[in-house]
């Protein structure tokens, strides 16, 4: 359609009520201008970002069961909230997590090296973002390679998988 014709089919049409004809809508806003109540940023001006949730430390986890308690409550909210992993790819993660534990003690460390590889494949795979902390404490706890880190990770992402359900 050439310009002629587009201004023919405008002048031809009855006039929008309550609304400007188009192309007399004015000069827009630049986006810096938008408030946080403004169309099209609802969620206000981090839309879209997710705070930095801080790190499980190992300590608390081994020594506070409602810490643990309250850290798998934080991952699932924020699994919700960022991510679409599924249940099943939850559970097969634990499966490998209980298997890592009854491992012999001689190649439990090991196991959780392969553990942490494997949960590393699962995250950038699937885009469970929400999942990075786990990677995080899992090589703390396979640094420190204490039997009850490895029980209490494995608590941890038990109660994850519950309070996923």
């Amino acid at each position: 359609m050439t310009q002629e014709n587009e201004q023919r089919s405008r002048e031809a049409r009855p006039p929008r009520e309550g609304r400007p004809p188009q192309g007399d809508r004015g000069p827009r806003p630049d986006r810096g201008d938008r408030g946080a109540g403004d169309r099209g940023d609802r969620r206000g001006p981090d839309r879209g970002r997710f705070e930095v949730p801080p790190e499980i430390e190992l300590e608390k986890l081994i020594h506070d069961s409602l810490y643990l308690d309250n850290q798998a409550h934080s991952v699932v909210s924020r699994m919700r909230d960022m991510d679409s992993g599924t249940k099943s790819q939850l559970r097969r993660l634990y499966g490998a997590v209980r298997r890592a534990v009854r491992a012999p003690e001689s190649g439990r460390q090991h196991e959780f090296v392969m553990l942490r590889a494997r949960l590393a494949y699962t995250i950038a795979r699937h885009g469970l973002r929400s999942l990075d902390q786990l990677e995080k404490l899992l090589l703390q706890v396979t640094r420190k390679n204490d039997t009850k880190g490895y029980e209490r990770f494995k608590d941890l992402f038990e109660a994850i998988v519950a309070y996923n359900e």
